[in-house]
């Protein structure tokens, strides 16, 4: 009965946050405290948001820091630090947490362990005390570890019947050449490596590469400041190390046909993803413009492959446009739609047809103003709220940027013209040279 209550509690909160916490209008960074606190990079933003705070951080311990013979411990380490401590089984930090209708999560990516945790104002104390628990002492529990590998196989095994991770994920090793982070192991690879693993592998992993050296967090709300960094001092006290981020190698390319099917029996859809690498990364000058003429071509109802292939011509229910995988190293570009399989020929080559106008025509000023407004605005509603302001916060200094940058990027939009958008465009990207990715059932192919 008390969960529910907190889980509404927190409901309305958070409905509240983006009314009473909005940062749209104020400038951010002047109010950003960022000081270092037993040896973390801690980023504070006091909200006008009553009761709730939320925090989120990371460190460099993904899935790029691998051993060369287990592509999958980063990712299981990850996935133990929720599974208890050497000080409290998982089902007391869960009993603890659900008390004060407090959360908090782990994830893996290629880069980056990351963690969210969200309370209200006076259980800050105990979410830090629990968190530093979780990141310094996992318990590496036999029992949790078998469960954890059996789970993780099953989750790979079913993404095998997901069309549009078969396509997205083929795509990866089209598109970037061995080595390159954002190049994903086959599912196959990945099963393999977890069965190979043990929990010494993980336990050493832990020891080398978690520590406070390049760990980040970012906490906004309703903050007593001088109580969260009480908190912090006493929780993180007398931990140490931590590895830096490595550095990134840039994408070679590879020699990849540049159809592929992935031929997946008895689906009612084919996904499909049209794209290449960019060489891009969020941070460089010509970024934003290609970010602004993709969101043209195909960001939501307003963008010209929905507005045609969906809405016109009626042959998808969902099709997109987007850069992607660029915060810490060069990323890609792509089209990503879902088709009926006996409309997929007409909609890849209604897709095709938006895409070469697209690159061959640019975009328009009109749409490009439009786009501006669009832009802008979703930039400040992410802002709007204490959890959205907290991943935004965390994200900008993930590519690089000062958090002075959070207030500039409604100018550099606002300040694109349509020239740079369409040299932006022809400079990046080469239709002639993209990927076509299918997977599901499509006409004519058969399964390998």
């Amino acid at each position: 009965m008390k969960t529910k209550f907190f889980t509404l509690l927190f409901s309305v909160l958070g409905l509240l946050s983006a009314v009473l916490g909005t940062t749209t209008h104020a400038q951010v960074a002047p109010n950003v405290q960022r000081t270092r606190i037993a040896g973390i990079d801690v980023v504070v933003y006091k909200t006008g948001v009553k009761d709730v705070v939320y925090l989120r951080g990371s460190l460099p311990a993904g899935d790029n820091k691998a051993p060369a013979d287990n592509v999958m411990v980063p990712t299981l380490v990850g996935g133990m630090l929720s599974r208890g401590t050497l000080k409290h089984t998982k089902n007391e930090i869960t009993a603890q947490l659900d008390a004060v209708g407090a959360s908090i999560n782990f994830g893996v990516d290629s880069h980056m362990v990351e963690f969210s945790a969200r309370c209200l104002a006076k259980d800050v104390p105990l979410v830090v005390s629990l968190l530093a628990e979780q990141l310094r002492e996992p318990a590496f529990s036999e029992e949790e570890f078998n469960r954890l590998k059996q789970q993780t196989i099953g989750n790979l095994r079913r993404a095998l019947e997901n069309t549009d991770f078969r396509a997205t994920d083929e795509f990866s090793r089209a598109a970037y050449s061995p080595g390159h982070p954002n190049r994903n192991p086959t599912v196959d690879e990945c099963i393999a490596a977890v069965q190979a693993a043990n929990l010494e592998d993980l336990k050493k992993f832990h020891a080398e590469h978690y520590g406070p050296a390049h760990l980040t967090l970012v906490a906004a709300g309703d903050l007593d400041v001088n109580a969260l960094q009480t908190a912090l001092t006493q929780s993180f006290a007398g931990w140490s190390g931590g590895t830096a981020p490595l550095p990134t190698p840039k994408n070679t390319g590879t020699d990849t046909a540049k159809e592929q099917v992935v031929f997946m029996p008895d689906k009612t859809s084919v996904s499909i993803v049209i794209g290449q690498a960019t060489g891009l990364r969020y941070g460089d000058p010509d970024y934003i413009a290609l970010r602004a003429g993709t969101a043209i071509l195909g960001s939501g109802f307003t963008g010209r492959l929905m507005a045609n292939v969906r809405d016109k011509e009626g042959l998808t229910y969902g099709i997109r446009s987007s850069l992607s995988n660029d915060t810490f190293t060069d990323g890609d570009w792509s089209i990503t739609a879902t088709f009926a399989p006996a409309l997929l020929d007409k909609g890849i080559a209604s897709t095709k047809h938006q895409l070469t106008e697209w690159y061959n025509h640019g975009v328009t000023a009109d749409e490009l103003e439009r786009r501006k407004d669009n832009l802008v605005g979703s930039w400040q509603v992410s802002l709007a709220t204490t959890e959205g302001l907290t991943q935004t916060l965390l994200s900008t200094l993930h590519r690089g940027k000062d958090v002075s940058w959070i207030d500039e990027y409604p100018n550099v939009v606002r300040s694109l013209t349509v020239e740079q958008v369409n040299d932006a465009i022809k400079k990046h990207l080469n239709p002639d040279e993209m990927f076509l990715i299918k997977a599901g059932t499509v006409p004519g192919a058969v399964q390998n």
